[in-house]
Protein backbone atom coordinates (compact mmCIF):
# COMPACT_ATOMS: atom_id res chain seq x y z
CA UNK A 1 0.00 0.00 0.00
CA UNK A 2 1.03 3.58 -0.48
CA UNK A 3 3.21 5.14 2.13
CA UNK A 4 2.85 8.65 3.39
CA UNK A 5 4.83 11.16 1.45
CA UNK A 6 7.44 12.73 3.73
CA UNK A 7 8.09 15.43 1.15
CA UNK A 8 4.57 16.85 1.27
CA UNK A 9 4.41 20.24 3.00
CA UNK A 10 3.64 20.58 6.67
CA UNK A 11 0.06 21.46 7.58
CA UNK A 12 -0.38 25.28 7.38
CA UNK A 13 -2.09 25.33 10.79
CA UNK A 14 0.91 23.57 12.28
CA UNK A 15 3.31 26.03 10.64
CA UNK A 16 1.27 28.92 12.06
CA UNK A 17 1.51 27.41 15.54
CA UNK A 18 5.27 26.97 15.12
CA UNK A 19 5.73 30.61 14.08
CA UNK A 20 3.69 31.84 17.07
CA UNK A 21 5.81 29.83 19.50
CA UNK A 22 9.20 30.47 17.89
CA UNK A 23 8.74 34.24 17.87
CA UNK A 24 8.09 34.06 21.60
CA UNK A 25 11.01 31.81 22.47
CA UNK A 26 13.76 33.09 20.18
CA UNK A 27 15.23 35.63 22.61
CA UNK A 28 15.21 33.10 25.47
CA UNK A 29 17.72 31.04 23.49
CA UNK A 30 19.70 34.04 22.21
CA UNK A 31 19.91 35.79 25.56
CA UNK A 32 22.78 33.90 27.18
CA UNK A 33 24.97 34.12 24.07
CA UNK A 34 24.27 37.85 23.65
CA UNK A 35 25.29 38.52 27.25
CA UNK A 36 28.47 36.39 26.91
CA UNK A 37 30.32 38.98 24.85
CA UNK A 38 29.39 41.83 27.18
CA UNK A 39 30.68 40.49 30.51
CA UNK A 40 33.75 42.75 30.57
CA UNK A 41 31.78 45.89 29.71
CA UNK A 42 28.94 44.95 32.05
CA UNK A 43 31.29 44.32 34.98
CA UNK A 44 33.05 47.61 34.36
CA UNK A 45 29.76 49.52 34.16
CA UNK A 46 28.58 48.09 37.48
CA UNK A 47 31.99 48.50 39.14
CA UNK A 48 32.52 44.81 39.89
CA UNK A 49 34.90 42.00 38.93
CA UNK A 50 34.53 39.81 35.84
CA UNK A 51 34.08 36.74 38.08
CA UNK A 52 31.11 38.44 39.75
CA UNK A 53 29.82 39.54 36.36
CA UNK A 54 29.96 35.92 35.21
CA UNK A 55 27.10 35.17 37.59
CA UNK A 56 24.74 37.10 35.35
CA UNK A 57 25.10 34.12 33.01
CA UNK A 58 25.34 31.44 35.68
CA UNK A 59 22.25 32.70 37.53
CA UNK A 60 20.27 32.61 34.28
CA UNK A 61 21.41 29.04 33.56
CA UNK A 62 20.64 27.88 37.11
CA UNK A 63 17.11 29.28 36.94
CA UNK A 64 16.54 27.68 33.54
CA UNK A 65 17.52 24.29 34.91
CA UNK A 66 15.54 24.51 38.16
CA UNK A 67 12.11 25.24 36.68
CA UNK A 68 12.22 22.81 33.74
CA UNK A 69 10.87 19.89 35.84
CA UNK A 70 7.65 21.73 36.78
CA UNK A 71 6.76 22.84 33.24
CA UNK A 72 4.73 19.72 32.42
CA UNK A 73 2.66 19.92 35.60
CA UNK A 74 2.15 23.67 35.23
CA UNK A 75 0.83 23.25 31.67
CA UNK A 76 -1.63 20.61 32.82
CA UNK A 77 -2.74 22.43 35.95
CA UNK A 78 -3.11 25.95 34.53
CA UNK A 79 -3.27 25.36 30.76
CA UNK A 80 -0.45 25.48 28.20
CA UNK A 81 -1.45 28.83 26.68
CA UNK A 82 -1.80 30.48 30.07
CA UNK A 83 1.57 29.22 31.32
CA UNK A 84 3.26 30.12 28.03
CA UNK A 85 2.03 33.70 28.12
CA UNK A 86 2.73 34.08 31.83
CA UNK A 87 6.28 32.76 31.40
CA UNK A 88 6.92 35.03 28.40
CA UNK A 89 5.62 38.04 30.35
CA UNK A 90 7.90 37.12 33.26
CA UNK A 91 10.88 36.90 30.88
CA UNK A 92 10.03 40.34 29.48
CA UNK A 93 9.67 41.90 32.96
CA UNK A 94 13.00 40.34 33.94
CA UNK A 95 14.60 41.86 30.83
CA UNK A 96 13.26 45.35 31.60
CA UNK A 97 14.40 45.14 35.21
CA UNK A 98 17.84 43.85 34.13
CA UNK A 99 18.27 46.88 31.88
CA UNK A 100 17.63 49.12 34.89
CA UNK A 101 19.84 47.22 37.37
CA UNK A 102 21.73 49.51 39.76
CA UNK A 103 24.34 46.98 40.94
CA UNK A 104 25.54 43.46 40.20
CA UNK A 105 23.37 41.83 42.90
CA UNK A 106 20.22 43.38 41.40
CA UNK A 107 21.23 42.32 37.89
CA UNK A 108 21.83 38.71 38.96
CA UNK A 109 18.43 38.62 40.71
CA UNK A 110 16.66 39.98 37.62
CA UNK A 111 18.52 37.51 35.39
CA UNK A 112 17.20 34.70 37.59
CA UNK A 113 13.70 36.07 36.97
CA UNK A 114 14.38 35.91 33.23
CA UNK A 115 15.63 32.34 33.58
CA UNK A 116 12.49 31.20 35.39
CA UNK A 117 10.34 32.46 32.53
CA UNK A 118 12.60 30.98 29.87
CA UNK A 119 12.92 27.63 31.65
CA UNK A 120 9.14 27.17 31.62
CA UNK A 121 8.84 28.09 27.94
CA UNK A 122 11.38 25.78 26.32
CA UNK A 123 9.79 22.40 27.25
CA UNK A 124 6.29 23.75 26.51
CA UNK A 125 7.44 24.66 23.00
CA UNK A 126 8.52 21.07 22.35
CA UNK A 127 5.39 19.60 23.96
CA UNK A 128 2.93 21.64 21.93
CA UNK A 129 4.59 21.09 18.57
CA UNK A 130 5.16 17.36 19.00
CA UNK A 131 1.60 16.87 20.23
CA UNK A 132 0.20 18.99 17.40
CA UNK A 133 2.05 16.90 14.82
CA UNK A 134 0.85 13.64 16.32
CA UNK A 135 4.35 12.21 16.31
CA UNK A 136 4.59 12.25 12.51
CA UNK A 137 7.34 13.91 10.43
CA UNK A 138 9.39 14.35 13.58
CA UNK A 139 12.57 15.11 11.67
CA UNK A 140 11.07 18.06 9.85
CA UNK A 141 9.35 19.25 13.02
CA UNK A 142 12.63 19.25 14.93
CA UNK A 143 14.21 21.21 12.09
CA UNK A 144 11.69 23.94 12.95
CA UNK A 145 12.04 23.66 16.74
CA UNK A 146 15.83 23.71 16.57
CA UNK A 147 16.09 26.98 14.62
CA UNK A 148 16.69 29.22 17.68
CA UNK A 149 18.99 26.63 19.27
CA UNK A 150 21.11 26.33 16.14
CA UNK A 151 21.43 30.04 15.42
CA UNK A 152 21.48 31.46 18.94
CA UNK A 153 25.16 30.68 19.54
CA UNK A 154 26.06 32.16 16.13
CA UNK A 155 23.85 35.26 15.87
CA UNK A 156 23.95 36.06 19.60
CA UNK A 157 27.64 37.03 19.78
CA UNK A 158 27.30 39.22 16.68
CA UNK A 159 24.26 41.05 18.08
CA UNK A 160 25.96 41.38 21.45
CA UNK A 161 29.13 42.68 19.83
CA UNK A 162 27.19 45.29 17.85
CA UNK A 163 25.37 46.52 20.95
CA UNK A 164 28.52 46.66 23.08
CA UNK A 165 30.40 48.48 20.31
CA UNK A 166 27.79 51.17 19.67
CA UNK A 167 25.35 51.33 22.62
CA UNK A 168 25.18 50.94 26.38
CA UNK A 169 25.25 47.39 27.79
CA UNK A 170 21.69 48.00 29.03
CA UNK A 171 20.44 47.63 25.44
CA UNK A 172 21.44 43.94 25.58
CA UNK A 173 18.29 43.43 27.66
CA UNK A 174 16.08 46.00 25.94
CA UNK A 175 16.45 44.08 22.67
CA UNK A 176 14.34 41.29 24.22
CA UNK A 177 11.31 43.52 24.72
CA UNK A 178 9.98 43.91 21.13
CA UNK A 179 10.29 40.15 20.53
CA UNK A 180 8.49 39.46 23.81
CA UNK A 181 5.66 41.87 22.98
CA UNK A 182 5.28 40.33 19.51
CA UNK A 183 5.28 36.85 21.04
CA UNK A 184 2.57 37.80 23.54
CA UNK A 185 0.35 39.34 20.86
CA UNK A 186 0.74 36.33 18.57
CA UNK A 187 0.07 33.89 21.40
CA UNK A 188 -3.02 35.83 22.53
CA UNK A 189 -4.46 35.74 19.02
CA UNK A 190 -3.05 32.48 17.68
CA UNK A 191 -3.38 30.02 20.56
CA UNK A 192 -6.69 28.78 21.90
CA UNK A 193 -7.18 28.85 25.63
CA UNK A 194 -6.20 25.54 27.19
CA UNK A 195 -8.54 23.86 29.67
CA UNK A 196 -6.76 23.47 33.03
CA UNK A 197 -7.01 20.24 35.01
CA UNK A 198 -7.70 21.32 38.57
CA UNK A 199 -6.94 17.86 39.92
CA UNK A 200 -3.50 17.64 38.27
CA UNK A 201 -1.11 15.97 40.71
CA UNK A 202 2.22 17.60 41.57
CA UNK A 203 4.96 15.31 42.86
CA UNK A 204 6.15 17.62 45.63
CA UNK A 205 8.70 15.13 46.94
CA UNK A 206 10.18 14.79 43.48
CA UNK A 207 10.27 18.56 43.04
CA UNK A 208 12.05 19.06 46.39
CA UNK A 209 14.68 16.51 45.33
CA UNK A 210 15.13 17.18 41.61
CA UNK A 211 15.15 20.97 41.24
CA UNK A 212 17.66 21.68 44.06
CA UNK A 213 19.74 18.72 42.87
CA UNK A 214 19.98 20.16 39.37
CA UNK A 215 20.73 23.63 40.74
CA UNK A 216 23.53 22.28 42.95
CA UNK A 217 25.15 20.40 40.06
CA UNK A 218 24.89 23.39 37.72
CA UNK A 219 26.37 25.62 40.42
CA UNK A 220 29.26 23.19 40.90
CA UNK A 221 30.15 22.95 37.22
CA UNK A 222 29.98 26.74 36.93
CA UNK A 223 32.48 26.98 39.79
CA UNK A 224 34.75 24.47 38.00
CA UNK A 225 35.14 26.98 35.17
CA UNK A 226 35.65 29.92 37.53
CA UNK A 227 38.06 28.17 39.93
CA UNK A 228 39.88 26.26 37.20
CA UNK A 229 39.55 22.77 38.68
CA UNK A 230 37.66 20.28 40.86
CA UNK A 231 39.73 20.54 44.05
CA UNK A 232 37.75 23.28 45.76
CA UNK A 233 35.07 23.15 48.44
CA UNK A 234 32.88 25.41 46.29
CA UNK A 235 32.92 22.65 43.66
CA UNK A 236 32.99 19.41 45.65
CA UNK A 237 30.31 20.27 48.25
CA UNK A 238 27.50 21.30 45.86
CA UNK A 239 28.43 18.57 43.39
CA UNK A 240 28.19 15.90 46.08
CA UNK A 241 24.93 17.36 47.42
CA UNK A 242 23.46 17.51 43.92
CA UNK A 243 24.38 13.89 43.14
CA UNK A 244 22.86 12.71 46.45
CA UNK A 245 19.63 14.59 45.73
CA UNK A 246 19.47 13.20 42.18
CA UNK A 247 20.08 9.68 43.50
CA UNK A 248 17.26 10.14 46.01
CA UNK A 249 15.00 11.40 43.22
CA UNK A 250 15.73 8.34 41.07
CA UNK A 251 14.89 6.05 44.02
CA UNK A 252 11.67 8.00 44.67
CA UNK A 253 10.58 8.20 41.00
CA UNK A 254 10.99 4.45 40.44
CA UNK A 255 9.13 3.44 43.62
CA UNK A 256 6.30 5.95 43.95
CA UNK A 257 2.79 4.69 43.17
CA UNK A 258 1.65 8.13 42.00
CA UNK A 259 2.84 9.91 38.82
CA UNK A 260 6.45 11.09 39.36
CA UNK A 261 7.61 14.57 38.46
CA UNK A 262 9.67 13.02 35.65
CA UNK A 263 8.95 9.53 34.36
CA UNK A 264 12.34 7.78 34.40
CA UNK A 265 10.84 4.63 32.87
CA UNK A 266 11.23 6.43 29.56
CA UNK A 267 14.83 5.24 29.62
CA UNK A 268 13.57 1.73 28.91
CA UNK A 269 12.99 2.97 25.35
CA UNK A 270 16.30 2.45 23.57
CA UNK A 271 15.99 5.36 21.16
CA UNK A 272 15.10 7.76 23.99
CA UNK A 273 18.07 6.67 26.11
CA UNK A 274 20.48 7.02 23.19
CA UNK A 275 19.07 10.41 22.16
CA UNK A 276 19.23 11.78 25.71
CA UNK A 277 22.86 10.65 26.05
CA UNK A 278 23.70 12.38 22.79
CA UNK A 279 21.99 15.58 23.90
CA UNK A 280 24.15 15.60 27.01
CA UNK A 281 27.32 15.03 24.97
CA UNK A 282 26.31 17.67 22.42
CA UNK A 283 26.81 20.23 25.18
CA UNK A 284 30.54 19.52 24.99
CA UNK A 285 30.63 19.86 21.21
CA UNK A 286 28.35 22.88 20.87
CA UNK A 287 28.57 25.07 23.97
CA UNK A 288 32.07 24.02 25.08
CA UNK A 289 33.59 24.76 21.70
CA UNK A 290 31.65 28.01 21.46
CA UNK A 291 33.59 29.16 24.52
CA UNK A 292 36.90 28.36 22.80
CA UNK A 293 36.22 29.76 19.33
CA UNK A 294 35.63 33.47 20.10
CA UNK A 295 38.32 33.45 22.81
CA UNK A 296 40.89 32.15 20.31
CA UNK A 297 40.09 34.94 17.87
CA UNK A 298 40.14 37.60 20.60
CA UNK A 299 43.13 36.50 22.69
CA UNK A 300 45.44 35.02 20.06
CA UNK A 301 44.41 36.86 16.89
CA UNK A 302 43.60 40.18 18.60
CA UNK A 303 40.14 40.54 17.06
CA UNK A 304 37.36 42.62 18.62
CA UNK A 305 34.28 40.98 20.16
CA UNK A 306 32.21 42.01 17.14
CA UNK A 307 34.69 40.68 14.58
CA UNK A 308 35.13 37.46 16.54
CA UNK A 309 31.36 36.98 16.42
CA UNK A 310 31.33 37.60 12.67
CA UNK A 311 34.09 35.02 12.19
CA UNK A 312 31.74 32.41 13.66
CA UNK A 313 29.13 33.08 10.95
CA UNK A 314 30.44 30.28 8.64
CA UNK A 315 29.32 27.77 11.26
CA UNK A 316 25.76 29.10 10.93
CA UNK A 317 26.03 28.75 7.15
CA UNK A 318 27.02 25.11 7.58
CA UNK A 319 24.00 24.51 9.81
CA UNK A 320 21.75 26.00 7.13
CA UNK A 321 23.15 23.63 4.54
CA UNK A 322 22.09 20.50 6.42
CA UNK A 323 19.18 21.60 8.62
CA UNK A 324 16.17 20.88 6.38
CA UNK A 325 17.75 17.90 4.61
CA UNK A 326 18.67 16.27 7.91
CA UNK A 327 15.05 16.53 9.04
CA UNK A 328 13.54 14.96 5.93
CA UNK A 329 16.20 12.22 5.75
CA UNK A 330 15.56 11.33 9.38
CA UNK A 331 11.89 10.78 8.57
CA UNK A 332 12.87 8.53 5.64
CA UNK A 333 15.83 6.43 6.80
CA UNK A 334 16.05 6.92 10.55
CA UNK A 335 18.33 8.87 12.85
CA UNK A 336 21.39 6.62 13.15
CA UNK A 337 23.09 7.11 9.76
CA UNK A 338 22.41 10.87 9.79
CA UNK A 339 23.84 11.33 13.28
CA UNK A 340 26.92 9.22 12.57
CA UNK A 341 27.63 11.25 9.44
CA UNK A 342 27.09 14.44 11.47
CA UNK A 343 29.54 13.36 14.17
CA UNK A 344 32.18 12.67 11.52
CA UNK A 345 31.63 16.10 9.93
CA UNK A 346 31.73 17.86 13.32
CA UNK A 347 34.99 16.11 14.19
CA UNK A 348 36.47 16.93 10.77
CA UNK A 349 35.52 20.60 11.14
CA UNK A 350 37.06 20.75 14.62
CA UNK A 351 40.32 19.07 13.55
CA UNK A 352 41.80 22.20 11.94
CA UNK A 353 41.49 24.07 15.23
CA UNK A 354 43.67 21.51 17.00
CA UNK A 355 46.54 22.89 14.88
CA UNK A 356 45.87 26.60 15.31
CA UNK A 357 48.71 29.06 15.58
CA UNK A 358 49.07 32.82 15.64
CA UNK A 359 48.81 33.16 11.87
CA UNK A 360 46.71 30.17 10.79
CA UNK A 361 44.96 30.84 7.49
CA UNK A 362 41.53 32.34 8.23
CA UNK A 363 40.03 30.98 5.00
CA UNK A 364 40.97 27.44 6.10
CA UNK A 365 39.46 28.07 9.53
CA UNK A 366 36.30 29.54 7.99
CA UNK A 367 35.85 26.50 5.70
CA UNK A 368 36.40 24.24 8.71
CA UNK A 369 33.60 26.05 10.52
CA UNK A 370 31.27 25.45 7.56
CA UNK A 371 32.01 21.72 7.81
CA UNK A 372 31.62 21.80 11.58
CA UNK A 373 28.29 23.63 11.33
CA UNK A 374 27.04 21.12 8.76
CA UNK A 375 27.89 18.33 11.18
CA UNK A 376 26.18 20.01 14.13
CA UNK A 377 23.03 20.54 12.07
CA UNK A 378 23.06 16.89 11.01
CA UNK A 379 23.40 15.74 14.64
CA UNK A 380 21.01 18.05 16.47
CA UNK A 381 17.82 17.51 14.49
CA UNK A 382 17.77 13.68 14.22
CA UNK A 383 18.68 13.33 17.90
CA UNK A 384 15.77 15.55 18.96
CA UNK A 385 13.42 13.59 16.73
CA UNK A 386 14.66 10.19 17.96
CA UNK A 387 13.89 11.16 21.56
CA UNK A 388 10.14 10.96 20.84
CA UNK A 389 10.05 7.71 18.89
CA UNK A 390 8.02 4.96 20.52
CA UNK A 391 6.46 7.23 23.16
CA UNK A 392 2.77 7.55 24.01
CA UNK A 393 1.29 11.07 23.78
CA UNK A 394 1.07 11.30 27.57
CA UNK A 395 4.82 10.68 27.81
CA UNK A 396 5.74 13.65 25.62
CA UNK A 397 5.86 16.25 28.46
CA UNK A 398 8.17 13.97 30.45
CA UNK A 399 10.38 13.44 27.40
CA UNK A 400 10.61 17.18 26.80
CA UNK A 401 11.59 17.74 30.43
CA UNK A 402 14.33 15.09 30.41
CA UNK A 403 15.81 16.17 27.09
CA UNK A 404 15.85 19.81 28.14
CA UNK A 405 17.62 18.89 31.39
CA UNK A 406 20.16 16.81 29.45
CA UNK A 407 20.90 19.73 27.13
CA UNK A 408 21.14 22.21 30.00
CA UNK A 409 23.43 20.12 32.20
CA UNK A 410 25.50 18.89 29.24
CA UNK A 411 26.06 22.43 28.02
CA UNK A 412 27.15 23.55 31.48
CA UNK A 413 29.49 20.59 31.88
CA UNK A 414 30.97 21.11 28.44
CA UNK A 415 31.65 24.78 29.01
CA UNK A 416 33.08 24.24 32.51
CA UNK A 417 35.39 21.36 31.60
CA UNK A 418 36.82 23.00 28.48
CA UNK A 419 37.22 26.28 30.39
CA UNK A 420 39.18 24.40 33.06
CA UNK A 421 41.39 22.70 30.45
CA UNK A 422 42.03 25.99 28.67
CA UNK A 423 42.81 27.78 31.94
CA UNK A 424 45.29 25.08 32.95
CA UNK A 425 47.01 25.16 29.57
CA UNK A 426 47.21 28.96 29.48
CA UNK A 427 48.75 28.96 32.95
CA UNK A 428 51.39 26.45 31.81
CA UNK A 429 52.13 27.95 28.37
CA UNK A 430 51.15 31.61 28.69
CA UNK A 431 54.72 32.64 29.42
CA UNK A 432 55.63 31.70 25.84
CA UNK A 433 53.62 34.60 24.44
CA UNK A 434 51.02 34.32 21.71
CA UNK A 435 52.55 31.10 20.36
CA UNK A 436 52.12 29.49 23.78
CA UNK A 437 48.53 30.71 24.01
CA UNK A 438 47.80 29.26 20.56
CA UNK A 439 49.22 25.89 21.68
CA UNK A 440 46.97 26.04 24.77
CA UNK A 441 43.91 26.56 22.58
CA UNK A 442 45.01 23.72 20.28
CA UNK A 443 45.17 21.36 23.27
CA UNK A 444 41.70 22.42 24.41
CA UNK A 445 40.36 21.79 20.90
CA UNK A 446 41.93 18.31 20.99
CA UNK A 447 39.82 17.63 24.08
CA UNK A 448 36.74 18.99 22.30
CA UNK A 449 37.49 16.69 19.36
CA UNK A 450 37.85 13.66 21.65
CA UNK A 451 34.60 14.41 23.46
CA UNK A 452 32.86 14.78 20.11
CA UNK A 453 34.15 11.36 19.00
CA UNK A 454 32.67 9.71 22.12
CA UNK A 455 29.22 10.56 20.72
CA UNK A 456 29.64 7.71 18.23
CA UNK A 457 28.89 5.20 21.01
CA UNK A 458 25.30 6.28 21.85
CA UNK A 459 24.73 7.14 18.17
CA UNK A 460 25.08 3.44 17.33
CA UNK A 461 22.06 2.74 19.56
CA UNK A 462 19.79 5.11 17.62
CA UNK A 463 17.16 3.64 15.29
CA UNK A 464 18.49 2.89 11.83
CA UNK A 465 15.15 2.65 10.09
CA UNK A 466 11.72 3.78 11.17
CA UNK A 467 8.75 1.47 11.41
CA UNK A 468 6.40 1.50 8.45
CA UNK A 469 3.53 3.91 8.82
CA UNK A 470 0.05 2.51 9.50
CA UNK A 471 -1.90 1.99 6.29
CA UNK A 472 -4.86 3.98 7.60
CA UNK A 473 -4.08 7.68 8.05
CA UNK A 474 -4.43 9.02 11.59
CA UNK A 475 -7.48 11.10 12.49
CA UNK A 476 -7.21 14.88 12.24
CA UNK A 477 -5.61 16.55 15.24
CA UNK A 478 -6.31 19.91 16.85
CA UNK A 479 -3.21 21.93 16.08
CA UNK A 480 -3.49 24.59 18.76
CA UNK A 481 -3.40 23.56 22.42
CA UNK A 482 -7.12 24.04 22.88
CA UNK A 483 -8.22 21.10 24.94
CA UNK A 484 -7.04 18.92 27.73
CA UNK A 485 -3.75 17.14 27.53
CA UNK A 486 -4.31 13.59 26.22
CA UNK A 487 -4.08 10.86 28.79
CA UNK A 488 -1.00 8.64 28.65
CA UNK A 489 -2.92 5.79 27.05
CA UNK A 490 -5.08 7.86 24.73
CA UNK A 491 -5.26 6.57 21.19
CA UNK A 492 -7.73 6.59 18.36
CA UNK A 493 -9.51 3.28 17.69
CA UNK A 494 -7.64 1.20 15.19
CA UNK A 495 -4.43 3.17 15.54
CA UNK A 496 -1.25 2.50 17.47
CA UNK A 497 -0.96 3.96 20.97
CA UNK A 498 2.55 5.23 20.42
CA UNK A 499 4.33 7.51 18.02
CA UNK A 500 6.28 5.98 15.15
CA UNK A 501 8.46 3.26 16.59
CA UNK A 502 11.77 2.24 15.01
CA UNK A 503 12.40 -1.26 13.79
CA UNK A 504 14.77 -3.21 15.94
CA UNK A 505 18.20 -3.46 14.43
Amino acid sequence: MAKPNDSEPLDPAFVKLAVVLLVGVVMVVFDSTIVNVAIDVLASGLHTSVSNGQWTISGYVLALGMVVPVSGWASERFGAKQVWMGALALFMVGSILSSAAWDIAALIAFRVLQGIGGGLMLPILQNLLVEAAGGRKLGRIMALISLPTLFGPIVGPVVGGLIVSHLSWRWIFWVNVPFSVAGLVLAWRGLKRSIPRKGAYLDVTGLVLLSPGLAAILYAVTEIGIKGGFGYTAVVAPLAAGLVLLGAFVFHALRTRRPPLVDLRLFKVRSFSAATSLMFLSGFGVFGALLLLPLYYQQVRGQSALFAGLLLAPQGLGMLLTRSKAGSLTDRIGARPIVLAGVVLTAAGTAAYTQVGVHTNEILLGLSLVVRGAGLGAVTIPVMAAAYLGLRPGQVPHASTVTRIAQQVGGSFGTAILAMILSTQLHALGAHGLAGQATAFGTAFWWSLGLTAIAVIPALALPRQRKDQPDVPPPPRQVSPAGRQPSPDAAAPGHPRSFETPKSS
